[in-house]
């Protein structure tokens, strides 16, 4: 049997550094012997020819895929042509260097699933390279460049979203071109990068020079734990360890007293202080009583440039689906998920309940409630509090279907999307 080969899958922006990281690599790898696959979205695999020529690996070593994205389109192309590589050749170590628009982690995927590449390959880390710059500049409030080169399918999603995703799967996080930035904005970046990746190792890098050590063979990939690293995943689990915290809203009906003191208590509690120095900071909105669709969309569709990231899952009176909304800088998008367990028929509602031991369930509302996790700088989190807590509805409404008859700008149907805030250019 033969021992598994260490993947490093490499991710970034369009004009992060990736193909300056590998070419730097190759070039001070010492008695590693490096493989090297490399994607681009173009008819021409430009990254491909510019690795080619800055090293000495033979056409065998590099495997070009094109016209496609080797986490979706090429998804069997790059199963074809890691199995073909550990064939054909020997090497140490290989190196995936996905197209500037890919997402990282269903490439990581393909290695930890049971097939015939798990069975050759293990991987090592993801690694995301970031442009420093233009990632301060996409969380604070300004233009966002669009994502190019996506297809139809994909919406032409904003920059932000992807730099969320290729940073909140990440082991190591290059924070590059930082002699484009001033040392108060790096600290800055790091303080963000912590915030919403808090497990991923930092280093600051010009021109993508990093000692090869600090990347290969460090181990630092856990299968298990594939996307459950983000920030905001902390800040849920963190605050389900908060014997203390309280939800606003878990019964129906209540009378104004007691709805002052859930929102006078409710303030003090799942609050997480990811880095007090530079202002970077979390909290957790939970409520067991449904979100006002209108008033809830303009809470989201305002929330101030200080919040870069977040995520949730929420209750939409008049739906029976779960939204979860994912914000990433100015990018908001509302996905129906799936139906809440409480309204299916009884006997499926008990099938799901025995199969989940540990699902929260209310007397009166089954599983139905709202987590919402919000990151950012500098803001006013009691207002943010207030303004969510505005935005659910009231008892009147709750008590009266017809007074919630309003347009639902969230989608109702599973799998749905709806873009509630889009970068203006």
């Amino acid at each position: 049997m033969h021992a598994t080969i260490p993947v490093t899958v490499l991710s970034g922006s369009l004009g992060a550094g990736k193909t300056t990281l590998l070419n730097h690599l190759l070039r001070t790898a010492g008695d590693r012997d490096l493989a090297v696959l490399v994607n681009d979205m173009g008819e021409v695999n430009v990254d491909a020819d510019l690795v080619a020529e800055g090293s000495d690996l033979d056409a065998g070593g590099v495997a070009e895929l094109s016209n496609g994205c080797i986490c979706c389109e090429l998804q069997d192309d790059l199963e074809t042509a890691v199995v073909r590589l550990a064939r054909e050749r020997e090497f140490d170590h290989l190196i995936v260097e996905s197209s500037g628009i890919s997402e990282p982690a269903p490439v990581a995927r393909l290695f930890t699933t049971a097939s015939r590449v798990a069975a050759r390959y293990e991987i090592d880390a993801l690694v995301t390279v970031l442009d420093t710059r233009l990632f301060l500049d996409a969380f604070a409030g300004q233009a966002v460049p669009e994502r190019h080169g996506e297809t139809d399918d994909q919406e032409n999603r904003p920059l932000s979203d992807l730099l969320i995703e290729q940073l909140e799967v990440a082991n190591v996080v290059l924070l590059n071109k930082t002699d484009l930035c001033e040392p108060e904005e790096l600290e800055e970046a790091e303080a963000l990068v912590e915030a919403l990746q808090p497990d991923a190792a930092t280093i600051r890098t010009e021109f993508s020079a990093v000692d090869p050590d600090r990347l290969l063979g460090i181990d630092r990939f856990d299968p298990d734990r594939l996307g459950e690293l983000a920030g905001w995943q902390r800040a849920l689990a963190e605050a389900d360890d908060d014997s203390s915290s309280l939800e606003y809203g878990a019964h129906g009906g209540h009378d104004h007293d007691e709805h002052e003191h859930n929102h006078d208590e409710h303030d003090g509690h799942d609050h997480r202080h990811p880095d007090e120095v530079y202002g970077v900071d979390s909290f957790v909105f939970r409520a067991r009583r449904p979100f006002h669709p209108e008033r809830f969309a303009t809470v989201l569709r305002d929330l101030p440039t200080e919040i870069v990231r977040s995520k949730g899952t929420a209750w939409i009176a008049g739906s029976d689906v779960k939204v979860d909304v994912s914000q990433a800088g100015p990018s908001i998008r509302a996905t129906a998920s799936g139906p809440w367990i409480a309204s299916l028929p009884e006997v499926d509602q008990e099938l799901y309940r025995s199969n989940r031991p540990g699902l929260e369930w209310h007397d009166d509302h089954g599983d139905r409630r709202t987590e919402f996790v919000l990151i950012g700088t500098e803001y006013e989190e009691s207002r943010l509090r207030e303004r969510l807590e505005a935005a659910l509805v009231a008892d009147d409404e709750w008590e009266a279907p017809p007074a919630l008859e309003c347009p639902n700008p969230f989608p109702d149907e599973q799998g749905a999307v709806a873009v509630l805030r889009e970068p203006t250019n």
